[in-house]
């Protein structure tokens, strides 16, 4: 085999998870679409909910990898070529980008409930309370 093809790369995903494979890449590309969809709401990217979402990530990718274990039945040791190696390599950099996105979306979405007031809302005053 001379030529890199992506088709190989499917077949041999597809040989692993069956089912599973196109499962996840359905959620993948919801997850990617629900981003989209915030980026667009909020006008860009939040640095420190990005940093946070990394750190989610990295568990992602472990949890792709730990999946993949389990769905195909198999163990480390089972890898053998350079192409089982790219492919779990792929898998935990998949798991930890969709993982990442994953996490930005849910944190957004949690923040978006925590509406701050616009400019023209009126605020209350602070309560006081009397000092007897």
């Amino acid at each position: 085999m001379q030529d890199l093809d992506v088709f190989v790369f499917v077949s041999v995903f597809q040989e692993m998870l069956g089912a599973y494979l196109w499962i996840g890449l359905g959620a993948a590309t919801l997850v990617v679409l629900l981003f989209i969809g915030l980026l667009v709401r909020e006008g860009g990217v939040s640095a420190a909910r990005l940093a946070r979402s990394e750190l989610v990530g990295l568990v992602g990718g472990v949890l792709g990898i730990l999946v993949m274990q389990a769905v195909t039945h198999s163990g480390f040791a089972d890898i053998g070529g350079p192409i089982d190696w790219v492919l779990v390599a792929l898998i935990w950099l998949a798991g930890a980008v969709i993982g990442t996105l994953a996490a930005y979306v849910g944190l957004g979405l949690i923040a978006g409930r925590r509406r701050l007031p616009a400019a023209g809302d009126e605020a209350l005053p602070p309560a006081r309370s009397r000092v007897a």
